[in-house]
């Protein structure tokens, strides 16, 4: 089961933050503070929570700006969604739909809605849940007629006639009517004739209508069962180095927890399957021979000894258990094999130790700021999926915002290993936890306003310009980073371009048609500043290439003197070489012109088959653009990398196979 996608509505500053798709994988979801980004992960986690998780409160989770609404009535807790999640099902999870309601065969997805007073619903998509009375009105009303032919079928026919008494035709088949409609079916079943085909079909689908709801609840039950838990983890969630066990068992005693300062060492306790309390009860000691009858030498100061020494035991095992989990976790996603995890009793405290290489311990608070996040995060992470890791889905909040800029970089591996497991969903506003090769994977959270609140954009064009600045900043980072950083370097018009070339680049590697591996990717943001770029390059002695379309614009660009200086001829490389030739002034995006036409009407909606039919000879962006209100370049460069991650180079029609290998040879041969 994988999310897929999701939305939030009616909680604190998100009035409806729109629909949110959700990447296989990893998604990002990226804003300045206060925009809401906190918001939307909390609402999400309560599609299923962990244990002991609060939930919804109408007073503190509803818009304050609307809380009036409740207060007078005007809207009911039970009705409001403030949470919905739809997921798409494997094959043996559609299996176990069909197995419990046979009828089921069109079911894909699972979506599951949150109400503001902690109630959940669910349905399957567009799938149909139950049947109505006026399904099967015509076929009651025929049986009933056949019936009323049988000798013996009075009662029966009465008792039709009592049970749909009144019924409209939109009163669905559930509950209690469907009930009493199943048992009437078995009482006129020795009625029918076997022999009669006609009857005995009119009775089997009367059945299969009305017990179709309590078989697609049976569905639910048995898929509800695998929905995956929504783990939310922030950075206030700290694992504490020195955790004092009398002090923690008197707060838990007297209520007196804070949730941020103790939920971490909370989460530790509860991995160790054991309180506070009786930690600190081991930690006072062992019996004292005048506490029992006989003393030292007596039965009772002997069991005692003997049930102090088992619960010691016990505790070392328990310790030594979670130290080795912790220890594995650590070592998988920090990259370090020799560092270890030990949590060591030491009188009234628990200490959380890290031994290195050479057996040197140190607590935990003396190791860098992302060890210690990620020690916590495992910890909470563990202890709130009661130790079963696999299919939870990690709501991340901020990770990694006290690192350094190049340790960020290095942490979204981190993120991306444990995205292999589990899918994450992280919220950021630093341009060092966005990668370049990522935009397609971010959500902009932007609030333009308190009356909008909080909303959730997949396209980049958003109202406000600092909600992209991460984005912005990361490109620029990595243009001053890969610009000198390749001896070979593509110099393109601009960020859509280089994607394509990118998501090219990829689905040819395995054909062994792709780029060279020492060839960086530099977007210029238009034609005019190629010539910028390219200036940079060459005069740090840097070979480079520029790849420009033959509009107006890359026409014009392909001109300069001083760019033909530079590169000569053969190192400018125009789109209408490896286009039709019948497409005047084609752009990149009309190398894949066909299969462009077709992902956008499939993928978008945006259906210009027709036009683009009519119209061979006019550039394919030029048709989006007139005829697709909201058109962007972005979102169709994004719908195209996931068309191609999911397909083989060999779907692209043959003509677009032909010019993008030639593409491809071409920045190869030009930057040899």
């Amino acid at each position: 089961m994988r999310l897929i996608r999701a939305r939030v509505r009616d909680y604190r500053s998100v009035h409806d933050s729109g629909p949110i798709e959700i990447e296989p994988r990893k998604t990002l979801l990226v804003g300045v503070n206060e925009a809401g980004k906190t918001a939307v992960l909390k609402a999400l986690q309560q599609i299923r929570a962990p244990e002991n998780t609060e939930g919804f409160s109408a007073l503190r989770d509803y818009p304050r700006s609307r809380y009036t609404e409740v207060q007078r009535g005007e809207r009911d807790p039970s009705d409001i969604v403030v949470a919905e999640a739809c997921f798409a099902l494997d094959e043996d999870e559609k299996a176990l739909v069909r197995e419990a309601s046979p009828d089921s065969t069109d079911v894909s997805e699972y979506c599951v809605y949150r109400y503001l007073d902690n109630s959940r619903r669910w349905n399957f998509g567009s799938a149909k849940l139950r049947a109505t009375f006026g399904e099967v009105h015509k076929d009651l009303t025929r049986m009933r007629a056949y019936l009323s032919k049988r000798e013996g079928a009075t009662e029966v026919v009465t008792a039709l006639d009592s049970l749909v008494a009144g019924k409209s035709a939109r009163i669905p088949l559930t509950g209690t009517f469907a009930k009493n409609l199943l048992a009437w079916l078995e009482t006129a079943l020795p009625l029918i004739d076997e022999d009669d085909t006609k009857e005995e079909e009119r009775y089997d689908r009367i059945k299969a209508a009305a017990g179709l709801s309590s078989a697609v609840t049976a569905a639910s039950t048995a898929i509800s069962e695998r929905m995956p838990l929504f783990v939310y983890y922030s950075t206030y969630f700290t694992v504490r180095p020195r955790i004092h066990l009398a002090s923690l068992a008197r707060r838990e005693e007297t209520g007196d927890i804070d949730q941020e300062y103790d939920f971490g060492n909370l989460c530790l306790l509860r991995l160790l399957g054991l309180t506070a309390k009786e930690l600190s009860e081991l930690a006072a000691g062992e019996p004292v021979p005048a506490n029992h009858p006989g003393g030292a030498n007596g039965e009772a100061y002997q069991t005692a000894v003997r049930e102090h020494q088992t619960k010691l035991d016990d505790r070392h095992y328990r310790l030594n258990a979670a130290s080795v989990d912790l220890t594995k976790s650590i070592r998988e996603v920090w990259g370090d094999e020799q560092v270890q995890l030990r949590l060591v009793p030491d009188g009234q405290y628990l200490k959380v130790v890290v031994v290195d290489d050479i057996g040197v311990e140190v607590e935990l608070d003396q190791r860098s700021e992302g060890f210690r996040w990620l020690v916590s995060f495992f910890v909470v992470f563990k202890a709130q999926a009661q130790g079963d890791l696999k299919n939870a889905i990690l709501l991340l909040d901020e990770p990694g915002l006290s690192l350094h800029a190049l340790k960020q970089q290095e942490f979204r591996k981190t993120v991306s290993r444990l995205s292999e497991d589990n899918q994450v969903v992280y919220t950021t506003h630093s341009p060092f936890m966005v990668g370049t090769d990522e935009l397609d994977l971010v959500r902009i959270v932007e609030m333009v306003s308190r009356e909008t609140g909080t909303k959730v954009h997949t396209r980049l064009v958003v109202d406000d310009p600092r909600s992209v600045y991460p984005l912005q900043a990361a490109l620029g980072y990595e243009l001053a980073q890969s610009l000198f950083g390749q001896s070979r370097n593509l110099v393109c018009e601009g960020m859509t371009d280089m994607m394509y070339i990118e998501a090219l680049n990829t689905a040819y590697t395995d054909e062994r048609k792709g780029l060279k591996n020492s060839i960086a990717l530099v977007p210029a943001s238009s034609a005019s500043k190629v010539i910028y770029y390219v200036t940079l390059l060459t005069s740090q002695k840097l070979r480079a290439a520029a790849l420009l379309d033959s509009d107006q614009a890359g026409d014009t660009a392909a001109k300069q003197d001083e760019l033909v200086r530079l590169l000569t001829q053969k190192r400018i490389l125009r789109t209408k070489d490896y286009c039709d030739t019948a497409i005047r002034r084609p752009e990149i995006e009309d190398l894949l012109r066909e299969t462009l036409v077709l992902v956008a009407r499939d993928e978008l909606g945006w259906d210009v088959t027709a036009t683009a039919a009519a119209q061979p000879a006019r550039p394919v962006v030029d048709i989006f653009s007139k005829e697709i209100t909201g058109f962007s370049k972005y979102k169709l460069v994004r719908a195209f990398i996931h068309w191609i991650a999911a397909h083989e180079v060999t779907d692209l029609t043959a003509q677009e196979q032909e010019g993008a290998t030639k593409l491809l040879a071409d920045i190869n041969k030009a930057l040899t």
